[in-house]
């Protein structure tokens, strides 16, 4: 069972809210419940550099104590020759120093572990607060102490809470806004694309896919749509042509053949020529219908990717010269020249049975359109060792805007299907994808009214 999707909307407009969560959880923790720790972490880093800068000079005199403690905000002890000396200033009251008990313990204490340098946090009983104390022992007989008050920050943090309760607030109601908006934006054209691509499944090529949002995923994908609707609209109307001109190519001859068949059977006085006529054309018209059907499988076969070529090296001209006197029937009978002046042998490596048939079908398709004259022309050019097979009538040509068409199943210059004299419609497709598997170029030169050159190109490689 396919599981249940979720709109876009809810996913932003929830997305939104968690990340606004997860910043004001953040700035609480950081601003609130962390503040006196980050505080008593920078003060301690603070008597630190108080310290280097102290150990740095080779004379500590009073003057250098006081210029620290006024810069620093901090109080100084000095301890020399059992005598305590206070450097403070206006901005240090409730320095622990001031707590004299407290403060003769902690210096008696310090003297008599030895150590050079130690950092405490004592609470002062005198004013009610935490010090911090950085102990120094310059020598033997002088001690610095450097001591900053702690003073509590609890009537900052309850401001800040006070504060924050109105920031959450505003915070979830502008993100609600926000991500309302946001989602409308970009759910809107979605929406639109969805619906029309809806109607679009259903047969309907009339719908537009040109949302224009101003934001690029959604336009690229509204234009791929419109391309896809559009390429879609082609195949559909090629799709009902082939149905269309199949149809008629099948029930033309299979009309003729049941009539001849039914006249050959209800006249039994009939002359024998006048009955072979008749088996003739019925004939004819089943070798039509053979034709078409193996047109048909063949360009199936040519489009399928688990088609092969048979390559092999023969002789081009021959092959051209058996494909003309496939036609002769054509010449002797009705007129038609097939011009080709080539005299000598031309080897090549190709699909033999594919490449005849490609040239087969171009002639075929010349003798169908070429002029009054009933002229056709084969010509072979060299280009860049590259070999060029040109196949000319000199019918009334093609119009630049339809040549792109011509190779396209069914394709005729006019809109409603002219049986061929020849042929089933099907060729030129066959042809196009016979040169494309073989990798060769192919195209048309065409001019109104003064006939049209199909050609194909055979690569260098295959050139023996």
């Amino acid at each position: 069972m396919k599981p249940k999707s979720k709109k876009i909307k809810r996913i932003i407009i929830t997305g939104l809210i968690i990340f606004s969560n997860f910043i004001l959880l953040f700035v609480f923790l950081m601003q609130i419940v962390l503040l006196n720790k980050f505080y008593e972490i920078y003060k301690t880093k603070q008597l630190e550099t108080v310290e280097k800068e102290i150990i740095s000079n080779e004379v500590v005199t009073k003057n250098l104590l006081e210029d620290i403690a006024f810069n620093n905000g901090i109080c100084i002890s000095v301890y020399s020759d059992g005598v305590i000396e206070t450097i403070s200033n206006i901005y240090n009251k409730g320095c622990i120093i001031g707590d004299k008990k407290t403060s003769e313990e902690y210096v008696d204490e310090f003297i008599k572990s030895g150590k050079k340098e130690d950092t405490k946090i004592l609470f002062s009983r005198k004013y009610g607060n935490k010090t911090i104390i950085k102990s120094i022992k310059l020598n033997n007989t002088t001690y610095i102490f450097l001591n900053s008050s702690l003073k509590p920050l609890d009537a900052s943090i309850e401001l800040l809470k006070s504060q924050f309760t109105y920031i959450v607030i505003i915070t979830l109601l502008v993100s609600v806004i926000i991500s309302y908006f946001l989602s409308k934006m970009i759910s809107n054209p979605i929406i639109k694309i969805s619906d029309s691509a809806k109607k679009l499944a259903n047969g309907n090529f009339d719908v537009k896919f040109d949302t224009d949002t101003g934001l690029y995923e959604i336009n690229e994908l509204s234009e791929t749509l419109e391309l896809a609707k559009n390429e879609l609209s082609k195949t559909d109307e090629l799709r009902r042509d082939l149905m269309a001109n199949v149809g008629h190519d099948l029930k033309t001859p299979l009309t003729m053949i049941k009539a001849y068949a039914e006249m050959t059977r209800d006249f039994e006085n009939q002359s024998v020529q006048k009955r072979n006529d008749n088996l003739n054309i019925i004939i004819e018209e089943t070798d039509r219908l053979n034709i078409l059907v193996q047109d048909i499988l063949d360009l199936s076969k040519l489009q399928s990717k688990t088609y092969e070529l048979k390559y092999e090296k023969f002789d081009l001209d021959e092959l051209i010269r058996n494909v003309i006197k496939r036609f002769y029937i054509l010449i002797d009978n009705e007129g038609y020249q097939i011009v080709y002046d080539n005299n000598k042998s031309i080897m090549i490596n190709a699909d033999k049975k594919r490449i005849e048939q490609v040239i087969y079908n171009l002639v075929n398709n010349a003798i169908n359109y070429t002029g009054d004259d009933k002229n056709i022309y084969i010509n072979i050019k060299n280009k860049n060792k590259n070999l060029i097979v040109e196949i000319v009538d000199t019918g009334k040509g093609i119009d630049k805007s339809e040549i792109k068409h011509i190779w396209n199943k069914y394709y005729h210059n006019e809109k409603k299907h002219k049986r061929n004299a020849i042929g089933t419609g099907l060729g030129l497709s066959i042809v196009k994808t016979i040169l494309e598997n073989h990798n060769y170029k192919y195209g048309v030169k065409s001019s109104k009214g003064k006939g049209s050159t199909f050609y194909f190109e055979i690569d260098s490689k295959d050139v023996l």
